[in-house]
């Protein structure tokens, strides 16, 4: 990477030189993000999984720049009017709004009114209009009148056309008309007439007659707008003052006060009408959607990442129920490794209203395989299955949990779910993945697409790739931050781990399966195209339980294991004893082993992992009751106060699931007594809350409510529950509150940071 740019990228993200080299260099070199951000902390000087992936992403960003400029220099040289000032001008270029602008009168165009007048010999007449001296324009332009130019009004219109042209690409009109949608652009919505009053149409009805300035439009606005737009009940549109904008433009481009001046002003008219206004328009649209987009993205991978990890109940053995009302409950168990044991059916709701025999199947089952606890999916019948669990007397304790099932139905009929169950049905698969994700959120949610779990804000309306890309991020961050049993993880978690392909996972299962479960971590090499680099890459993150060198299941990275070894040595003691022995610790002199490759920060890593080898880095699992009295969204009253778990988390709030059907949407504004610019701040998933009522709309099926007020419980508490955030959501059309105004302590959107850079940069 060329000095220029890692400068740029330094200066973008307040870091240092050494950060941006470090990284890029480390990414050459084929490391991943959560590799570097824990096993190179004295190259990046201690840069986390972000500020890393900002890092690349500014790579990516100039390279492709690079290319396109590329592509720029060799179209203009093509056509003869490359000059040594032009190409050392793009060369320099580090903006590719500015480069698109400098090449703009150089791209290749279909046909248009200037061409069409350029090759009807007009382009002279534009000149002399254009330079606005003393000349008759209609006697000038009586001299163009040939065969294809019939009189003196074609021709001024032509000349007129090619002007107009001229202003659309000039590169300081184009940077006025964007400070002026920058600085007052407002943007509307209004309903189409002939659809106002369809049914569909009605939940977009907070934007029937709506406008704001673009500054302040929140992304899940701007989302649920586009939306209403694509579904053809909206007409969208991001607007400035054209009175201003052709003033402004006129101060660029008119030179004098007489006939031809007037020429140039018709022109100048026509251009922001025509071609300028719209060109800068969508590029504020496609602007706004990429702020939104990415806004969108970020709620949905920070959601994602707690519900990865969210609490394990760990090794235990446990009975899942598939709640569902005329089909019935499907009913599996499983042993503490996740292994299936039983799978049947009870039919405890309408129509059949087995309850007794139901209770006395669940006591037999629990009694027979010794279950530990009681898993119970979220979805159809979860309340009433979950009633009839709760009402069971089983003589010992038996936990019992609410389930998320989101998603659960996708892994079901999924080839991965095939491959695991190939001879069971999907309402089996279904019932197991609930077991499953109860023991461990993190190993079974893998399986499934991120996009179907359901934790974002309008997933399907942004970037797919994008989505795409930041969320098997998450997924690839989650799984490396808690670390992997080589022994038992499917290869659809191992595929996660740095470093691994998918053919390395399967490599890995393969020899597992052919020669036992791997005693160190060492024979990782043996396996199938295992190199030296990729081992490097994956061996920290992988754990061996039980393996006679614990640090073996600990997150020390091999090549620090000599470290180690020499500190035990030095205080006369065993490896064992130094990870036993806190007061042990506490003697090792740190500076003694630091050198050229091991620093501060990795000692400091090693000795905190001693601690505690292996451990768990997520919180227990945790037992929550809904209120009994609530079964359906008939029962909630405004002024109730009641207990819930934080299902979702947007921008502009989070939905809590208090025991219906429907989740409650706490708005930004009533997360807290005091000011709220991130929700994330206030809430995290999974987290038990107390919530007041404060509206419920039956026939819209929302239900409002507030934590104003309300002593919170401690982040993460509750069962793991998302079914139907992003999806219930995504059905909103103005987010939370009436009208589609913002809050008055609705965060700024992520237009914010975009608009204030191009302020300074039109200021400077």
């Amino acid at each position: 990477m060329e000095l220029k740019y890692t400068q740029k990228i330094a200066e973008k993200l307040s870091l240092t030189l050494k950060q941006i080299t470090s990284v890029h260099d480390l990414q050459a070199e084929g490391a991943t993000i959560p590799f570097m951000a824990r096993y190179r902390k004295e190259a990046t000087n201690n840069l986390d999984e972000v500020a890393i992936g900002n890092i690349v992403e500014q790579i990516a960003y100039y390279t492709e720049l690079d290319k396109r400029k590329e592509t720029v220099i060799k179209t203009i040289d093509g056509l003869g009017k490359l000059t040594p000032e032009l190409k050392e001008r793009i060369e320099n270029c580090y903006d590719a709004t500015e480069l698109e602008d400098i090449y703009l009168p150089y791209k290749p165009k279909r046909k248009t009114r200037a061409t069409q007048a350029i090759e009807k010999g007009l382009e002279p007449l534009a000149k002399l209009l254009f330079e606005q001296g003393a000349e008759d324009p209609g006697a000038e332009a009586n001299k163009f009148i040939t065969d294809q130019v019939k009189d003196t009004k074609e021709a001024l219109q032509g000349a007129r056309d090619i002007i107009a042209e001229w202003v659309a690409e000039h590169e300081q009109a184009r940077n006025k008309v964007r400070q002026l949608f920058t600085e007052t652009a407002q943007f509307s919505a209004k309903v189409l007439s002939s659809k106002k009053d369809e049914e569909e149409a009605q939940k977009y009805r907070d934007y029937f007659e709506f406008n704001e300035p673009l500054s302040e439009s929140p992304s899940h606005r701007v989302l649920a707008i586009r939306r209403g737009e694509k579904e053809g009940y909206l007409v969208m549109d991001i607007n400035i003052d054209k009175q201003t904008a052709v003033d402004e433009l006129d101060r660029i481009f008119i030179k004098a006060s007489n006939p031809n001046s007037a020429e140039v002003r018709k022109a100048i008219d026509d251009s922001f009408d025509r071609l300028l206004k719209s060109s800068i328009e969508n590029e504020f649209r496609l602007v706004s959607k990429n702020k939104a987009d990415e806004d969108a993205i970020n709620v949905f991978a920070e959601n994602l990442r707690q519900l990865l990890l969210a609490s394990p109940l760990g090794s235990k053995r446990v009975l899942a129920l598939d709640p569902g009302f005329r089909t019935g409950c499907k009913v599996i168990c499983l042993d503490a490794q996740g292994n299936l044991v039983y799978n049947g059916v009870i039919y405890p709701h309408p129509p059949q209203n087995e309850w007794s025999k139901s209770e006395s199947e669940i006591k037999h089952l629990v009694n027979k395989y010794e279950i530990e606890a009681i898993g119970v999916g979220n979805g159809t019948a979860g309340r009433e299955t979950e009633q009839l669990v709760r009402g069971i007397d089983f003589g010992r304790p038996v936990s019992v949990f609410q389930v998320n099932e989101s998603g659960a139905s996708i892994y079901s009929a999924s080839e991965v779910a095939r491959e695991e169950f190939p001879d069971q049905d999907v309402t089996v698969r279904g019932a197991v993945s609930i077991g499953r994700r109860l023991l461990d959120p993190l190993s079974e949610l893998v399986k499934i697409d991120p996009k179907s779990i359901g934790v974002g804000q309008y997933q399907h309306d942004v970037n797919q790739t994008k989505l795409k890309d930041a969320l098997d991020r998450v997924v690839e961050s989650a799984v490396n931050f808690v670390g992997v049993d080589v022994n038992t993880a499917s290869k659809h978690l191992l595929l996660y781990v740095s470093g691994l392909s998918n053919t390395l996972a399967k490599n890995i299962v393969e020899y597992r399966a052919k020669n036992g479960a791997f005693k160190t971590r060492e024979e990782l090499k043996k396996v199938p195209m295992m190199g030296p680099k990729t081992f490097e890459q994956c061996a920290g993150f992988l754990r061996i339980p039980g393996a006679a060198n614990p640090l073996d299941n600990s997150s020390v990275h091999p090549e620090s294991y000599f470290v180690v070894e020499q500190m035990a040595k030095d205080l006369q003691a065993s490896l064992e004893d130094l990870i036993k022995n806190a007061e042990l610790r506490k003697k090792v002199n740190k500076k003694q082993y630091i050198s050229e490759t091991i620093g501060e920060f990795t000692i400091n890593d090693i000795l905190k992992e001693l601690e505690k080898p292996g451990r768990d880095p997520r919180a227990q699992i945790e037992e929550f009751r809904f209120d009994d009295t609530i079964k359906s969204i008939e029962d909630v009253k405004p002024g109730m106060t009641v207990p819930g778990v934080v299902t979702n988390i947007t921008n502009f709030g989070a939905f809590v699931d208090i025991g219906v059907k429907q989740d409650g949407l706490v708005h930004i504004s009533q997360l807290s007594n005091t000011y709220v610019s991130d929700p994330n701040s206030v809430v995290k998933l999974n987290q038990k809350v107390t919530v007041t009522v404060t509206e419920v709309d039956v026939a819209r099926k929302r239900i409002a409510l507030s934590m104003r007020d309300q002593q919170k419980s401690s982040v993460g508490g509750g069962q793991q529950r998302s079914q139907g955030g992003g999806n219930r959501q995504d059905n909103r059309s103005g987010g939370g509150n009436k009208g589609g105004q913002p809050a008055k302590n609705e965060p700024l959107n992520p237009f914010q940071a975009k608009l204030a850079e191009l302020k300074k940069k039109f200021k400077d």
